[in-house]
């Protein structure tokens, strides 16, 4: 009867707040919560004084952003449909440029108004500023939350504040064609299905995407033709090269993006979900008089189905497959691989195939992150011994079973694929691997 009455009382108590995102409450309470992630770091630095940002006659704070940032001009992706928040200062004429690294994420709109910035952060997910590109003493990176919510916030991203990638058709005007539809796009999807509505630079042989189209005619025919729009080097004759830093749009930068905000997301939703979950736990076990580390088996079973998402992600199952080599326009793909740790045998997780697969060794390098290292303590338990069952040697195993499920999931993995992410993982983040 307790129980029961229990029940009841937290349903009505979710009715009452459901018009509100589960985000916007304890424990999360994320609009009302002070970000700390690298923007929030810089703008601490900035009213210190101990950093300026010099203002560009042409680009104005891009060049000192991206520096302060540490992110690399080298991972200019350009994007032409009306889809974000400076819409009308986009077409095809005039792209929008992001530039991103492992944590950050910059938008410039040439001739915009503000410089677009969203961060990684290890507590909130999707954090999101803007910096006006007016000259000014004290420039400083502003905190944005609804505006930028209404579309970064939705189910397809497990509803929290998430980055979002898509692929839309697009007309001359730069406007999407909605009636066409459109792709939410992640390393899971099919490079034919990929970057309508953005400029793409690189060879990729005969595969097809979206890339560097723009519609003329409606209704679109299926298969969709673009042989226009493939194995692109020079973007140049599309839009004035000369008001953006590069004249690239990396095909490679593209679909490390796609990954890296898949998976952030994922943390993000695991880190929450573990969150919601233990305080939910907590006030359960107070009112019933239960000991405070009294587990519930809806906890388990959340940070199960979160954890078992982030592990797949982490490890690229469903990764869509490549047909032929991919080269991007840039330095970006040296530049990236340069960077991170290595073990023993000079192995690193950065390391590219770009033949058959993203990566030399599939799993992702976010392992390394910030957002990562902030994921709850029951959640980097889960996942570790997750990754120990699908990893580790036989006769090292914790937990030597494994659900059919699991093998299903990770059959992409080879044993020389295990194997060696499990050295790398062990010589250069051995925690991941301890539950």
């Amino acid at each position: 009867m307790r129980n029961s009455l229990l029940a009841v009382l937290l349903l009505l108590s979710a009715a009452i707040v459901r018009a509100e995102d589960d985000f916007e409450r304890a424990p999360i309470e994320y609009s009302r919560s002070t970000p700390d992630n690298a923007v929030s770091q810089l703008q601490r630095r900035l009213d210190r004084a101990e950093v300026t940002l010099k203002f560009d006659d042409a680009s104005g704070y891009l060049p000192a952003l991206l520096r302060a940032l540490h992110i690399p001009v080298e991972s200019q992706m350009l994007v032409f449909s009306k889809t974000s928040m400076q819409r009308d200062r986009i077409a095809p004429k005039t792209p929008r440029a992001i530039y991103f690294n492992d944590d950050v994420y910059v938008g410039f709109c040439h001739a915009g108004q503000v410089l677009e910035v969203s961060a990684a952060d290890p507590a909130l997910g999707a954090v999101f500023y803007t910096l006006e590109q007016k000259k000014s003493a004290s420039p400083a990176l502003v905190r944005q939350t609804q505006q930028c919510l209404q579309c970064h916030s939705s189910s397809q991203s497990g509803g929290v504040p998430s980055h979002l990638v898509r692929s839309v058709f697009t007309a001359s005007s730069g406007l999407p064609i909605l009636s066409e539809g459109g792709f939410r796009v992640d390393h899971t999807t099919p490079l034919e299905d990929r970057w309508g509505g953005w400029y793409v630079s690189g060879s990729h042989g005969r595969q097809t995407h979206l890339g560097n189209l723009i519609v003329k005619d409606t209704p679109i025919t299926r298969p969709v033709q673009n042989p226009d729009g493939h194995n692109v080097a020079d973007l140049s004759h599309r839009f004035s090269a000369a008001n953006y830093l590069t004249p690239d749009s990396d095909i490679v930068a593209l679909m490390v993006f796609e990954h890296q905000t898949y998976v952030q997301n994922l943390i993000a939703s695991a880190n929450f979900a573990t969150r919601q979950a233990l305080h939910y736990e907590a006030q359960f076990n107070r009112e019933l008089g239960e000991p405070a580390d009294h587990r519930l088996e809806s906890t388990t079973r959340r940070i199960a189905s979160a954890g078992d998402q982030l592990v797949k992600g982490l490890l690229f199952v469903d990764e869509a497959p490549l047909a032929a080599p991919i080269a991007g326009t840039s330095q970006f793909t040296k530049k990236f691989a340069s960077k991170g740790p290595r073990d023993e045998l000079g192995r690193s997780l950065r390391e590219f195939d770009l033949s058959n697969r993203l990566f030399k060794y599939p799993c992702s390098y976010l392992v390394y992150s910030a957002a990562f290292d902030g994921l709850p303590r029951e959640m980097k338990i889960y996942v570790a011994s997750k990754l120990q069952c699908v990893l580790a040697p036989s006769n090292t195993r914790q937990d030597p079973r494994g659900s059919q499920d699991d093998e299903k999931s990770f059959a992409h993995l080879t044993q020389d694929d295990r194997r060696a992410i499990w050295e790398i993982l062990s010589s250069t983040k051995p925690e991941v691997l301890k539950p």
